[in-house]
């Protein structure tokens, strides 16, 4: 058993009381103390680049923190900072709650609801729009009524305004910070001939969106912008609809696509989903094994714990599972992770006594990488390699990271298993997180206690895991599990 599973515990430093100023400087001087000392991918990147390379880094930054008094600009610095290091598993956030100033209290319902009363609006009274709708045959265009929650919009065309080709309103809204009729985007055609987006945020600053366009005609996608059509009810794509159900989901899920096809989909790792991953699974578990192909959707899934894949490994096996440990950084804050991990009231006996031990061998080698694992290798041998599923493709992009990273090393290593999508985010070679609050309460670093013994030969921070079968640009993510089928049905 994986007893150092990727986990987050927050250690709570006494706060002391601040002024809403920020002192950037103290806490740039907090954060590299804290650091240098206790992040287990420091001397790796230092060995790497040099340590003049950082001494240059830490004046530039020292002098650039020296003439920053505001919290924001701040926390845009210190991140910066860590740059040097790694984009991923390493960050700073700043803590909202201590926002203590009479200006910056929360605003309350009436008084948001007037600071942004005067916003322009699109007047049609919702009565009559519901009647304009009904009579809609076109497919091809935005006019409809749609849903982003906790919005209802509706679009039409905007034949009084030559600035656009369509505005879009709130018909409802589950947010004070738009009321109905506000406009809450616009469409444009642009000069190549497809639309472009105005989309007014919650605080009503515009974000610019490219070529958007609609999906499986109840579709709008706009970068991170997706909205439903629930009005006029036009007919439904079955893929269009399979990928939404999919890539939206909030739990796991077993579906049928094809006559030797299944869909697993798998949104999280998280501890959580643990429980409904495994009764999936074992509910199935007929299914699954008398079906020639089997689909896992990882998309956008960020990782979580080990332990939550362990029942999918047997469907993937055919050949022991090599995989390597990970070295434990000794020091006295990371320490604390173990006596958090130890006092959970969560954590089983069996992991209690297996943190115990842990935590003995590692107050002996204070300031040391330590493998908490018996071996550096580990090999996962199964008795049975089921027949049923025969080929097994797993969808991944740019949003997967961490354990589920770690999941796809060792599912690629089956004999049934092919990846298929675009390049991983590359998350994982320092893991381990765990999170402390700056001495000023302002702000919470969280770094990397672990270093994998993969590395270097075998990075993939920064990297990522490629896909056996890439799916570019031209391939829609909405037609990835057509494609996988037909590549998995390959004689």
């Amino acid at each position: 058993m994986k007893k150092l599973s990727l986990f987050i515990i927050v250690v709570l430093i006494s706060s002391i009381s601040y002024a809403q100023n920020c002192d950037c400087s103290s806490n740039l001087k907090w954060l590299i103390e804290t650091f240098e000392k206790n992040d287990a991918g420091f001397r790796y990147i230092i060995d790497k680049k040099g340590e003049n390379a950082y001494l240059i880094h830490n004046e530039v930054f020292k002098e650039k923190a020296s003439k920053i008094n505001n919290k924001t600009e701040c926390l845009k610095l210190l991140n910066d900072w860590t740059e040097f290091f790694r984009k991923n598993h390493l960050q700073i956030v700043l803590n909202e709650n201590t926002n203590t100033s009479n200006d910056q209290k929360e605003l309350s319902k009436k008084e948001i609801i007037k600071l942004y009363k005067g916003s322009p609006k699109f007047e049609i009274k919702e009565k009559e729009f519901n009647k304009y709708i009904e009579r809609l045959k076109n497919k091809n265009n935005f006019e409809g009524v749609w849903i982003s929650q906790p919005y209802i919009i509706g679009i039409i065309k905007d034949k009084n305004n030559s600035k656009r080709d369509y505005a879009g309103f709130i018909l409802k809204s589950g947010s004070p910070y738009w009321q109905p009729n506000q406009i809450k985007l616009e469409i444009v055609k642009n000069k190549s001939g497809k639309y472009d987006m105005k989309y007014y945020m919650r605080d009503h600053s515009i974000r610019e969106i490219n070529n958007i366009n609609i999906a499986g005609n109840n579709y709008l996608l706009a970068d991170f912008i997706v909205l439903k059509r629930i009005k006029p009810v036009l007919k439904t794509d079955p893929k269009t609809e399979l990928f939404f159900k999919s890539i939206y989901a909030d739990k796991p899920f077993i579906e049928k696509v094809s006559n030797n096809t299944l869909l697993l989909r798998i949104p999280s790792f998280r501890y959580n989903m643990k429980e409904k991953i495994d009764s999936l699974l074992e509910k199935n578990n007929d299914l699954i094994s008398k079906t020639e192909n089997l689909i896992i959707d990882l998309r956008n899934n960020g990782g979580g714990g080990d332990a939550s894949y362990e029942k999918i490994t047997p469907y993937l096996y055919t050949n022991p599972i090599r995989s390597l440990s990970v070295q434990y950084l000794s020091t006295e804050l990371n320490n604390k992770s173990i006596v958090e991990f130890m006092n959970d009231t969560e954590t089983s006996e069996e992991d209690k006594k297996w943190a115990k031990e842990a935590l003995e061998k590692l107050n002996k080698h204070i300031g040391e990488f330590v493998n908490l694992e018996d071996n550096i290798v580990s090999i996962d041998t199964l008795d049975t390699i089921l027949p049923y599923p025969k080929n097994i493709g797993i969808l991944i992009n740019e949003n997967i990271g961490s354990t589920t990273e770690q999941f796809l090393l060792e599912a690629k290593q089956s004999r049934k298993v092919k990846l298929f999508g675009t390049t991983t985010a590359g998350v994982l070679d320092i893991s381990n997180l765990y999170s402390v609050n700056s001495p000023s309460g302002k702000f919470t670093l969280e770094y990397g206690t672990t270093k994998s013994y993969r590395i270097p030969e075998m990075q993939i921070d920064g990297k990522g895991v490629q896909p056996d079968f890439y799916f570019d640009k031209t391939i829609k993510p909405y037609e990835w599990i057509n494609r996988t089928i037909e590549i998995l049905n390959y004689e």
